[in-house]
């Protein structure tokens, strides 16, 4: 059979576009159960869809009797444009009051392929060479990676003052049972070279891989773990 050009340019269009598309971020709003070494806390997560992109915030809180030990928050913001192939940082913000770690305020410059910025009193220039995320929007990479396939074996993240490479594994499959319902996840493991902290996220497909759990451990021992209580999704700007 043979097509008109015009014909067939829009049915080359119309693949092109098909084998271009791609699964999109979910916004949600989310609530987990948090321990942190001997405090317990509550973590409220949100990813809100901008014109440019999107925004999470993830707060934590201590709980109960731990409010005795620190009335202290994390509040960390992580502001980033949504590309074909993921996620591309825009602005990271962290103000940590539970474990006195300095303000952290950054800027992702892709023109000039810089971050600048400052943590605490000290000011920060570093050149990317490449995609480099925050800490927190790797797990929405990682989320968006097992939307569009696999995550990719390594990552480059953003550390203190430096950037290092993160390397990704699969830590396998598992039956988890919380307060918002029982789900069959799979463990995305990611550590930075040189570090002692490892951060495993169990991701579940029919919540489109928002974790249900996140561990972290130092040096082999526990460190962080939140479990989800509750999950609402289709929250915008």
């Amino acid at each position: 059979m043979r097509f008109a050009p015009l014909t067939f340019a829009l049915i080359v269009a119309f693949f092109a576009s098909q084998a271009s598309a791609e699964t999109a971020l979910t916004p949600h709003k989310a609530q987990y159960k948090v321990r942190i070494s001997v405090v317990s806390g509550q973590l409220n997560t949100e990813l809100r869809k901008t014109a440019d992109g999107y925004v999470a915030r993830h707060v934590i809180k201590p709980t109960g009797i731990s409010r005795l030990i620190t009335r202290g928050t994390m509040d960390v913001t992580s502001t980033f444009s949504n590309e074909a192939d993921g996620v591309k940082p825009i602005r990271f913000q962290s103000t940590d009051t539970i474990r006195d770690d300095p303000d952290v305020d950054l800027a992702f410059d892709w023109t000039t392929n810089e971050v600048s910025g400052t943590v605490g009193e000290e000011d920060v220039l570093l050149q990317l060479e490449g995609i480099a995320h925050d800490s927190v929007s790797i797990q929405y990479e990682l989320m968006h990676d097992l939307l569009n396939g696999e995550p990719d074996e390594q990552y480059v993240l953003f550390d203190v003052n430096k950037m290092r490479i993160a390397n990704v594994s699969v830590a396998g499959e598992k039956k988890i049972k919380t307060k918002a319902g029982t789900f069959s996840a799979i463990g995305i493991q990611h550590q930075k070279e040189g570090s002692s902290r490892t951060t495993t996220l169990w991701c579940v497909e029919e919540l489109d891989y928002l974790p249900v759990i996140i561990e972290q451990h130092r040096k082999g021992k526990l460190k962080f773990r939140a479990t989800l209580v509750s999950y609402t999704p289709g929250q915008e700007s």
